[in-house]
């Protein structure tokens, strides 16, 4: 470590955050050179001795548990998200997530428990996990989503809990959802038309989830997150009707390049990439202008001159964003999934069930995280990777 950097340490109240948040997101903008040199800056500066430092730092600043060493991988990437997936069950049956013969779904018995969710989930909370996504299958028909939410929201250190729903039944559901602690809601949409909304999930509810977006804005979330999966000679011909919707209302539209999970019969001809993507947008909305992103942030985020929404890019096959990456998922049958596209899981649920106590679970996670790669494949590999299909995984 350089005697420039030493100062800048001892000097900065939070150095270590805002270090880690200067070398991502200046890595992620292609204002650091990707090259050995300066993987190893990075890695002197994650070494284990700094992880500590980093983690104390943030601690101070933010007011929540230090970050364990379970939650660091090899890398130094801090994993303070936690996606759970509180079903395989779903009431559409979207193509790009489900094939068409439907799946074989975990018997009940072998699903996560209340008890046990919540368990793991103060178990990664104490460790430092600041945010969790309620994710499905379609999490809003577990008859007990309220009863978890308002468990998940007292837990001490968790700072958003958010869910993401393709809101069929979201609108009945969303005022109690949040007087137990929902602050943030993601609801997919992919299509404005009725018609393409039946073709796209083999089922009927495209007015349903209007009505959900609307009732979400009615009840004071901001921004109502759109997730739109863009796909060629699908919806592509949308992309700037979606834009509109950021016009007078406080969503955030985010398109998502289509990716590829097993049964979803994935083809790079009906992926349509950020930069075309972005290039319709900007031929109708030239006064749009991009916002700055947080190191740890998934899309590329932009708003209109004008609008009060935004709109934003979720890049995962042709831009990833895994440098940054501090998100870990739990399955709805208690597998541990480290990385979205990696094939490798390991059951929290039987140890848990075979009496494991909490540093014995720690273990487990620790050293799956600590096997992370520092990025996923290519998509045509992930697409030859097996993989379970994004139902089970959760979206």
């Amino acid at each position: 470590m350089t005697l420039t950097m030493r100062r800048y340490l001892s000097n900065c109240h939070n150095a270590g955050f805002r270090f880690l948040s200067f070398f991502w997101g200046n890595y992620q903008l292609g204002s650091l050179p990707s090259n050995t040199a300066t993987q190893g800056l990075f890695d002197a500066h994650l070494s284990p001795s700094s992880h500590n430092f980093f983690s104390t730092a943030c601690a101070k600043t933010l007011n929540h548990p230090p970050i364990s060493d379970m939650l660091i991988d090899s890398f130094g990437r801090m994993h303070t998200y936690l996606r759970i997936s509180l079903t395989e069950r779903c009431n559409l049956r979207c193509q790009y997530c489900m094939p068409a013969d439907g799946v074989d779904l975990t018997p009940t018995p072998h699903l996560l428990s209340q008890n046990e969710i919540l368990r793991l989930a103060n178990l990664f909370v104490n460790s430092g996990v600041d945010k969790i996504r309620l994710t499905g299958g379609e999490p809003t028909i577990r008859k007990d989503i309220e009863d978890i939410c308002l468990h998940l929201s007292n837990l001490k250190g968790l700072k958003t809990l958010a869910i993401t729903t393709n809101g069929i039944t979201l609108a009945r559901k969303l005022p109690k959802l949040k007087e137990c602690g929902i602050s943030s809601v993601n609801i997919s949409l992919d299509t404005l038309v009725p018609a393409k909304f039946e073709f796209m999930t083999r089922r009927k509810g495209h007015e349903r989830v209007l009505e959900s977006i609307n009732a979400a804005l009615d009840l004071g979330y901001n921004p109502v997150k759109v997730n739109c999966v863009v796909m060629r000679e699908f919806n592509d011909d949308e992309i700037c009707d979606f834009v509109e919707l950021t016009r007078d209302k406080p969503i955030n539209v985010r398109f998502i390049e289509f990716m590829p999970f097993d049964g979803n019969v994935w083809n790079v001809k009906k992926l349509v990439p950020y930069s075309e993507m972005f290039d319709r947008v900007v031929k109708q909305f030239s006064n749009i202008k991009r916002l700055k992103d947080c190191a740890t942030e998934t899309a590329k985020n932009f708003k209109i001159d004008g609008y009060t929404g935004s709109v934003s890019f979720i890049t995962s096959m042709t831009e990833h964003f895994c440098a940054g990456c501090n998100r870990l998922r739990l399955l709805a049958d208690g597998n541990f999934k480290v990385c979205l596209f990696g094939p490798s899981e390991v059951s929290l649920r039987d140890p848990l069930r075979s009496g494991a106590d909490d540093e014995e679970l720690r273990e487990i996670i620790g050293a799956a995280v600590k096997k992370k790669k520092a990025s996923h494949a290519g998509m045509f590999d992930i697409a030859k990777t097996v993989n379970r299909p994004m139902i089970h995984i959760g979206g």
